[in-house]
């Protein structure tokens, strides 16, 4: 693969945040299915997530941040959202038990979506982009990261809503554990830096 590269949203510019979001599914959803307060497409407007996302992704500016921008040989590729778990109003709102986990365990950010631009799929960029998760919790501070990926059965297509919470395989590769197995297809994952961060 091509130089990889990461920085946090917010030390990246908005020009290269439209260019991942440009593209897809994440075009309509701007990264708002767990920060709407209610059904993200009954509740919002394409102009409301397109402003929540530059309102949270505070580009140019110290942060705080939602997510981190991928770039390949210094172009733009891919985002994962990671940030703390409480800025995230729907995972507590949610009747779904394994999205509210240790409610009281502190220092938990969650990795809640990845988007990769179509010229970089299949390339192992989510790969790349789950293990900046680690770096980056490690520097700020982080003491758990959790995730909510999806474990296709075997042999079946992975369609884009599966793939945008990431792929358990990929969470595995970044050395998250799986906590808990919810559903058929469902996994709670975690990757502890306490040790780290201490």
């Amino acid at each position: 693969m091509a130089e990889f590269t990461w920085r946090p949203a917010n030390e990246a510019t908005t020009d290269d945040v439209e260019a991942v979001f440009a593209t897809g599914g994440a075009r309509k959803c701007r990264c708002q299915g767990l920060k709407a307060p209610g059904w993200i497409w009954r509740d919002t407007t394409q102009a409301e997530r397109e402003d929540a996302l530059v309102q949270q992704t505070a580009c140019g500016t110290e942060g705080p941040t939602s997510g981190l921008i991928g770039y390949v040989d210094g172009e733009a590729a891919g985002w994962v959202a990671v940030e703390p778990r409480q800025n995230y109003p729907r995972i507590w709102s949610r009747k779904q038990p394994w999205m509210r986990m240790d409610p009281e365990l502190p220092g938990v950010w969650s990795v809640t979506c990845f988007v990769v631009r179509k010229e970089w799929r299949k390339t192992g960029l989510m790969y790349e982009l789950a293990a900046a998760t680690v770096e980056y919790g490690q520097q700020v501070g982080a003491a758990v990261l959790e995730g909510y990926p999806m474990e296709p059965a075997q042999g079946k297509t992975v369609i884009w809503d599966e793939a945008s919470v990431g792929l358990l395989q990929v969470f595995l590769a970044a050395g998250y554990e799986v906590t808990a197995s919810p559903t058929l297809r469902r996994r709670v994952v975690r990757r502890d830096l306490s040790a780290t961060t201490a």
